[in-house]
Order: structure tokens, then sequence, then C-alpha cells
């Protein structure tokens, strides 16, 4: 099982360095390759130089936040396809809604366990 995410692309941006190197550290375990940012700005040169598989983008940061970095990345032909799933702390039907609204595939509460990320990886990238 845990074969299935060998070699797996997977960014992570969030301001929050604890909630990176988390997902960082339970992606890595199972052999996904893991690109990090901690921010919109940083996310977009990343993602052209790494073209993940996925990526999983907090709502709230500085600069450039989770739902403008998504438009950006869903108005790009080259990654309009590649997977966004939106992380927030907030579970809010309206946050759920303009996620969606700006192309992201899924929404995931934070804290989120290590399940509900590989289940999205599953469900996103690999059925």
């Amino acid at each position: 099982m845990e074969d299935t995410y060998q070699g797996l692309k997977v960014m992570v941006i969030d301001d929050s360095k604890t909630i990176r190197r988390t997902a960082e550290t339970l992606l890595k375990k199972v052999g996904c390759d893991v690109v990090t940012a901690s921010d919109g700005f940083e996310a977009l040169s990343k993602i052209a130089d790494n073209q993940p598989d996925i990526i999983f983008i907090d709502i709230m940061m500085p600069r450039l936040d989770g739902y403008q970095t998504t438009a950006l990345i869903k108005n790009n032909k080259r990654f309009r396809k590649t997977p966004v799933v939106m992380l927030s702390s907030k579970d809010g039907l309206f946050d759920r809604a303009r996620g969606r609204i700006v192309g992201s595939e899924q929404y995931l509460t934070k804290p989120f366990t290590k399940e509900e990320l590989l289940s999205a990886i599953k469900d996103l990238v690999l059925d």
C-alpha cells in the first residue's frame, strides 16, 4: 500500500512552518517527493520548476492567499489539471464554496491526519 505513493510529487504551501514540516514528514514516510513553500509567490516559481502531481494549499497566507494562488494555478494551461486541495482551520460553507469557485478539488480542515492527506492523494491522483 505504501509503495503506491512512491515518487509522487506533492507540494505543500502554508505559512505555518509546523504545518509544512508535519505534512512533509507524513508524506515522505510513504515515499512522496515533497516540495514546500511558505506563501503563494514562493509557490508559483516552485510549481513551475517541480511540476507537482498534487498541491495542498493553506487559505490564509500573507502576500498571496490560497484562493488567489489557486486561481493563478488553475488559469495556467500547464497546471490547470493539477489537483489542488485547500487547507484551512475554518470549516465554513462559504470557505468551501469559495475554494470550489477558484478551482480547488477538495478541502481539508486543519489539523489534518495522515489518512486525510493520503486519501486526498489517492482520490485525486491515483484513481
